[in-house]
């Protein structure tokens, strides 16, 4: 592994810890926002004909929320795996895409249906997915790695 490959990586974690702590950060404040309307009653939050709504902004909080701690998780990851490129863009855009599209989507609810921000969960969860595959592919490769440079050490041991 080359020396830029290792600060490349470096870089590429604390990216992911920085947006990871950034949006648990702001996803606990909706959480917050979300129990202040509860608390207070409010009717656009509460009243039977908003539970669209009140589901969806839920889902948004769960999802950012979630979302922020496999941030941090992947920039930890990255101190023992090599990183990708393509796998931090989707997980980037997964960030991005399930809770926006959860929030926008019951921003405007038209007759208990979710509003058009909602088109963006399944593109959401289609990167959220390939993140995941591709770290869980990642994390084998570098066991098999390990597994290799040390049955090298145990045979220079034995010598």
């Amino acid at each position: 592994m080359s020396l830029d490959l290792a600060v490349g990586d470096r870089r590429l974690a604390l990216r992911h810890q920085r947006l990871g702590w950034w949006s648990l950060a702001l996803f606990a404040g909706l959480g917050l926002a979300l129990e202040t309307l509860h608390g207070l009653k409010a009717g656009l939050y509460l009243d039977v004909s908003n539970d669209t709504r009140r589901l969806l902004w839920t889902l948004a909080h769960a999802h950012g929320a979630l979302l922020g701690v496999l941030h941090v998780l992947y920039g930890l990851t990255l101190h023992t795996t090599p990183g990708s490129p393509f796998t931090s863009r989707c997980l980037i855009l997964a960030g991005l895409l399930l809770p926006a599209g959860f929030f926008l989507g019951g921003i405007d609810v038209y007759a208990g249906d979710p509003g058009l921000g909602i088109l963006l969960v399944p593109v959401g969860g289609v990167a959220l997915v390939t993140a995941l595959v591709r770290m869980a592919l990642a994390t084998q490769v570098a066991v098999v790695a390990v597994d290799r440079r040390g049955a090298g050490a145990d045979a220079a041991k034995r010598r």
